[in-house]
């Protein structure tokens, strides 16, 4: 004999009415003509670069993966990705984090080498983490920010198997051959190596 289905509580009646009340451009979605694809990290968003601005890969096979390079925007987290998905920019990371909450969107998945370092070789066997924010605006670095980076580079590390460490966790600047600054005086290195190694 089948029983009698419970009757939903008030609470989750509730819940569904809110959630519904909800304006969709209001919820986390991929922005309109970007097509959803999975992502290597569980946390992010795909949000595509253009295909021109990255070299197509199969690596850790091709190329050894042993770096993580820092790095900051300069821009917006939305100019940031307009940038990457604009073919004449010929430039992207495989992934930028936004300052506001840590929100994380992957732009190039990680077997094909981001163009993000200036130096094909370092291109080759890193992953490319950009930051929104500005290098002399220290509060850009927010803690959302720090977390969530801290989080995607661990995973990334224990992906590849690369040392939680500053010789493999590198900003833009030491890079060799780099004209950049970022991320600048104003990244907290000990806070960020710590949170990577207890995330």
């Amino acid at each position: 004999m089948e029983r009698a289905r419970p009757l939903p509580s008030r609470r989750r009646l509730l819940r569904g009415a809110v959630l519904a009340a909800v304006p969709y451009t209001l919820l986390p979605a991929t922005r309109a003509g970007a097509q959803a694809q999975a992502v290597d990290y569980p946390l992010a968003e795909w949000q595509p670069a253009s295909i021109a601005n990255y070299t197509a890969s199969n690596r850790p096979t091709s190329y050894p993966l042993d770096r993580v390079i820092v790095h900051v925007t300069q821009e917006t987290y939305l100019d940031a990705l307009d940038i990457f998905r604009n073919p004449a920019k010929q430039v992207s990371a495989h992934y930028v984090v936004r300052s506001a909450d840590g929100h994380v969107a992957q732009c190039v998945r990680e077997h094909d080498v981001a163009w993000h370092a200036g130096n094909w070789d370092y291109n080759t066997r890193s992953i490319g983490i950009e930051h929104e924010g500005w290098v002399d605006r220290p509060a850009s670095f927010t803690n959302a920010l720090y977390e969530a980076s801290a989080r995607l580079t661990a995973a990334v590390c224990t992906a590849y198997g690369i040392p939680k460490d500053r010789a493999h966790i590198i900003g833009h600047h030491e890079v060799p051959g780099s004209d950049h600054t970022d991320p600048g005086p104003n990244w907290d290195w000990t806070r960020y190596i710590r949170l990577v190694n207890f995330a």
